[in-house]
């Protein structure tokens, strides 16, 4: 399971829709309305199915809704890993370097920020 996918859980499980809303069916419920995603997508997270991706921009709103700061940094770590790549391509084709930042971004599901 990924860490992205378990903090992702534990947001869910623990902050945003802690045990005292209810059963779990209601926590999920619960969720996917703070979330504004659907059930199944929530419950897929909640459970951590291995199958689910996490983006950054939910991974943003995870951490906004839950007051817990992971989102933040993995996208800086991210940031920090594709300017590292970028700097060591520099000598490199420019065409090649777009496409291999392209897909290192699209890899993490990361947006390109001007």
């Amino acid at each position: 399971m990924s860490t992205t996918v378990e903090f992702c859980q534990f947001a869910l499980r623990e902050r945003i829709a802690p045990p005292a809303i209810g059963s779990v069916k209601q926590r999920i419920v619960y969720a996917a309305r703070k979330t504004g995603w659907s059930q199944s997508r929530t419950r897929d997270i909640w459970y951590a199915d291995p199958r689910v991706s996490i983006k950054a921009d939910q991974l943003i709103q995870i951490e906004a809704l839950s007051g817990l700061a992971y989102a933040r940094q993995e996208v800086r770590k991210n940031d920090d890993a594709i300017a590292r790549a970028t700097a060591l391509l520099g000598g490199e084709d420019a065409h090649l370097v777009r496409s291999i930042i392209a897909a290192v971004r699209s890899a993490f599901g990361i947006r390109h920020r001007a």
